[in-house]
């Protein structure tokens, strides 16, 4: 679906309105962690990642700097660009785009991590490293397809570097450290073997996609296809400006995305909700509020809904271990009824009127894609029952 490395538009992407919607919300708060993508061939997983990149606004980096590090941050900058920063030297600086790095196909540990060369050191006197996959990363979305393929160590690698935000190399006793903070993105066949549950856990989020069955979109799906291969630039240009009012909400998004408040009644929504499921540790609870977050600045507010709650919940306990592994993860339908019982909780508990409001992926995504930008003011606690999936 791309030719010379000309994109896809993000937004000319039909249908898949869940998955948009979790890519959107890490990009907005990308400390809610990485995102699973599962599905079968053919359902476009890989196009979406590489048009988020489309959609996403340029960052200014330290222009000479493989790390593209902050200038204006020292805490997420690399040791050579935190001296130059404590001295006082104005760093050069430059915007770009951000982009999709893809791992490699047999990628080994040491173009992960990048390497340390020894015998420079040793001869030179100085410290040689020659930045890796992690480098290139760093502030940018790392890409990995089929990552249920990938070897165990080198996921261990990639979800630690991700979980830290920064990549540790030794090398006969000779250490580098550069910060590596990106978004990470995993795509996998469910039919060609899993994930071990240990590492499943720590990929925040998860979505499983499927071919669309509607013929109408499906229609769709080809007539774009055929256009983008025909003249991919003047496709392109066609959505140009639905590109350019995502990239602007997102931007307001990540300028309110902490200051947007989840209120006690639904903090014990989520609690209540991640009870009732029996879901593994206290990840999964952080994660839903995070995402949830990240919804409710996409549109505009400062706080969260319960709606915002019930669409997270399906991204990021679809795939959660339950009762130590005991238990299968839940199903959309145990999601659903689990959340219906934990609205009621919260209703007895705090006496709070709830109005039955049906919210899909799709209106979101309406709404972010063409509703007006309009700050909202702090008010009284408003929870919104839905009572009928998204999907």
């Amino acid at each position: 679906m791309e030719q010379d490395n000309i994109v896809y538009p993000f937004v000319a992407f039909v249908g898949q309105d869940l998955l948009k919607l979790a890519l959107l919300a890490i990009a907005v708060n990308p400390s809610i962690g990485g995102l699973l993508i599962r599905g079968e061939k053919g359902t476009g997983k890989s196009v979406v990642v590489r048009g988020l990149a489309d959609v996403l606004p340029p960052i200014e980096v330290v222009a000479d700097c493989p790390f593209n590090c902050d200038p204006h941050n020292p805490l997420l900058m690399c040791s050579r660009c935190r001296e130059r920063y404590s001295r006082g030297e104005k760093l050069p600086t430059k915007k770009v785009k951000m982009k999709v790095v893809t791992l490699p196909i047999g990628a080994t540990e040491d173009m992960v991590l990048g390497t340390i060369d020894i015998e420079k050191v040793l001869k030179e006197g100085e410290r040689a490293f020659r930045p890796g996959v992690l480098a290139r990363a760093n502030r940018n979305i790392l890409y990995i397809d089929e990552i249920n393929l990938l070897p165990d160590h080198l996921v261990d690698i990639i979800l630690d570097a991700a979980a830290m935000g920064w990549n540790y190399i030794e090398r006969e006793n000779i250490s580098f450290s550069h910060p590596a903070r990106f978004i990470l993105v995993g795509t996998m066949n469910p039919e060609e073997g899993d994930i071990r549950p240990q590492l499943l856990d720590r990929l925040s989020l998860c979505v499983d996609v499927r071919g669309i069955n509607d013929p109408e979109l499906r229609m769709e799906i080809i007539r774009r296809n055929i256009e983008f291969q025909q003249d991919p630039l003047s496709f392109r240009e066609r959505y140009k400006e639905r590109t350019e009012n995502l990239q602007k909400r997102i931007i307001y998004a990540k300028n309110i995305v902490n200051e947007v408040t989840i209120d006690s009644p639904l903090l014990f929504l989520i609690a209540e909700l991640c009870r009732m499921l029996s879901v593994d540790g206290h990840r999964p609870d952080i994660v839903i509020a995070q995402t949830a977050k990240a919804l409710a600045a996409l549109e505009g507010r400062r706080e969260v809904r319960s709606a915002d709650i019930r669409i997270a919940a399906y991204m990021a306990l679809v795939h959660r271990t339950r009762k130590g592994g005991l238990l299968e993860p839940p199903t959309l339908e145990e999601i659903e009824e689990a959340f219906r019982k934990a609205l009621k909780e919260v209703k007895s508990k705090f006496k709070i009127k709830v109005e039955a409001k049906h919210k899909t992926a799709k209106e979101y995504m309406d709404n972010i894609l063409s509703g007006p930008i309009i700050p909202e003011e702090k008010s009284k606690v408003k929870l919104e029952g839905e009572q009928r999936f998204f999907r």
